[in-house]
């Protein structure tokens, strides 16, 4: 088919390649405009942009699909089917309503479970064991449409955020395949089990150490690199990157401590050993050279 592709993330470029190796015409990506990025506000193309150009894809990076411009260009294109993967915004419905064959929308999530932005981040944070792949077709509402093809996957018990990402990445790219090749008849999603999700911000991810050592474990997995965890140690912000859960409970929630060769920090239930920390205007470094930097880190507090 002639396509046009729509993203923004590194989930979209799996989907892209598939498409191509499978022997579809790609029209064009339309992504979102170049942001800035860092600490310097480097202007920085998105991933999907990036991999598009080195394809020998033409790019189309429209400021607003509001525009009158952005949907000619777009009805010049004339695509058989349009696809959609984590591109960001809504698609106004004339978009919707040109390409004969409609939208389809790649979801990493076991629709109508995890609606929105951050389904993958969600499912970790809550503990689930499950997730998955949805193909749907595309309408007016934040997925919403009807269901083309579903894939469930394992949640590993210590998988974190990129390394979940990127295998549902993998699997929606083949289940988009199949989806075009031989699609089976739409099923209306459940709209009243439907959940939402939420954009996580730098608040949401501050460790509350009373918390379970599981619901700080699941925050840790989840949400890095983006926003990131963190805490306070003496009045710095110290970024937990990454841990692992133990199997004490050694002290109150926060306290430090050296514990058969790790370094553990106390939670309302099990301690969590540290891996990889980075106090604020620092180089990220594994725990045991920092405390070789900082050897009152051990049996002080995290806040």
């Amino acid at each position: 088919m002639r396509i046009v592709f729509w993203g923004t993330s590194e989930f979209a470029i799996p989907a892209l390649k598939e498409l191509l190796t499978n022997g579809h015409e790609l029209l064009a990506i339309i992504t979102v405009p170049d942001q800035p990025v860092g600490r310097k506000k480097i202007l920085t193309p998105p991933p999907l942009s990036v991999a598009a150009l080195e394809l020998g894809i033409p790019v189309l990076q429209p400021a607003s699909l509001k525009e009158d411009s952005a949907f000619e260009q777009f009805k010049f294109l004339n695509p058989d089917l349009a696809v959609v993967a984590a591109y960001g915004k809504i698609i106004p419905q004339r978009y919707l309503e040109l390409p004969p064959q409609g939208f389809l929308n790649i979801h990493p999530s076991l629709l109508p479970k995890y609606r929105g932005a951050t389904p993958v981040q969600s499912a970790i944070l809550e503990g689930e064991s499950k997730t998955g792949v949805t193909i749907m077709e595309v309408d007016a509402e934040m997925d919403h449409g009807p269901i083309i093809m579903q894939e469930e996957v394992s949640i590993e018990q210590n998988e974190t955020y990129t390394e979940l990402h990127d295998r549902l990445a993998l699997v929606g790219a083949r289940l988009l395949v199949q989806s075009i090749a031989t699609p089976p008849e739409p099923q209306e999603q459940d709209h009243n089990q439907a959940t939402f999700t939420k954009i996580f911000t730098r608040e949401d991810a501050r460790i509350n150490w009373n918390k379970t050592g599981e619901q700080i474990y699941n925050q840790i997995r989840a949400l890095n690199p983006e926003p990131g965890t963190w805490t306070t140690w003496k009045g710095q912000i110290l970024n937990i990157i990454s841990a692992k859960p133990g199997t004490n409970s050694l002290g109150r929630p926060g306290l430090i401590q050296k514990h058969e060769g790790e370094i553990v920090v106390g939670t309302s239930t099990y301690d969590l050993a540290l891996k990889t920390i980075q106090l604020e205007g620092k180089n990220e470094t594994s725990v045991s050279d920092f405390v070789n930097g900082h050897p009152d880190f051990l049996k002080s507090t995290l806040e």
